[in-house]
């Protein structure tokens, strides 16, 4: 695997894909390219872990990861991906940080495209200019909410990994303060400053995530919603909508779809 990758990363193309269909709950050791990468899966489920957040990337998704981001990957059962590397300085402006990001039907085909085209190629060809249409709409790609920021702080960060292995944690924020033995406002302050996010806004994110991995498991809803610490699955579903648009069960569905 690593031959191909440098094949793929030393090539003088401005634009590569790769395919690859890995099996169930593989794991990619931290790790990072020379290149921008574009992550997508046309079948399967992956998570990402950085240094600063974490990702849960669905069908119809990707995730963009400039070039020397270290990351590590878990496929969540068995995951059929595609990978774009672009080389740095083959499109001036795009995004400078991890994200997760629609891949719309066009960009969709366009991936399947590239994944066929050899290398190198001239750049007035056929393939030349596939590549170049996929380089416009890697600029028109939306950024989506899939990612789970990682505070640096070791106050917080113990909050974080505590929840993200115990997601039905109903600790308050007091609890966490006498615990911690700080105050409350400093634990406020410490997620607005190192997320983004209040603490409930991170949990509940946190455990949105998780939902995404356990479901593409298999899981049913109800227990998915139990394990997370809701009260119903109609409140359960009632978040996931609030932040996906679709309920649980016409999430994986819809992806399938596309």
């Amino acid at each position: 695997m690593r031959d191909m990758l440098a094949q793929v990363e030393n090539t003088s193309s401005p634009v590569t894909c790769r395919a690859t269909d890995y099996e169930y709950d593989r794991v990619m050791e931290p790790h990072s390219h020379t290149r921008h990468q574009l992550v997508y899966a046309v079948h399967g489920v992956m998570s990402v872990r950085t240094q600063t957040g974490y990702w849960v990337i669905p069908p119809s998704r990707g995730l963009w990861i400039p070039a020397g981001t270290t990351h590590a990957v878990r496929c969540i059962g068995e995951v059929h991906m595609r990978s774009l590397y672009v080389r740095q300085d083959a499109a001036p402006g795009l995004i400078t940080m991890c994200c997760a990001v629609g891949i719309s039907p066009l960009m969709r085909e366009l991936i399947r495209a590239a994944a066929e085209v050899s290398h190198p190629y001239a750049p007035d060809s056929r393939d030349g200019r596939l590549m170049r249409l996929l380089l416009d709409e890697l600029h028109a790609l939306p950024v989506l909410p899939l990612h789970l920021p990682m505070p640096t702080d070791p106050r917080a960060l113990r909050i974080c990994k505590a929840l993200e292995q115990q997601p039905d944690d109903p600790s308050t924020l007091a609890d966490w303060a006498g615990r911690l033995a700080v105050d409350v406002k400093t634990i406020q302050r410490l997620f607005a400053a190192q997320t983004g996010m209040t603490f409930g806004r991170w949990r509940q994110q946190a455990r949105l995530l998780r939902a995404l991995e356990l479901i593409a498991s298999g899981e049913k809803i109800i227990d998915v919603a139990l394990a997370l610490g809701y009260e119903s699955p109609g409140a359960f579903a009632t978040m996931f909508r609030k932040q996906f648009g679709l309920a649980p069960s016409q999430f994986f569905e819809a992806a399938d779809s596309n």
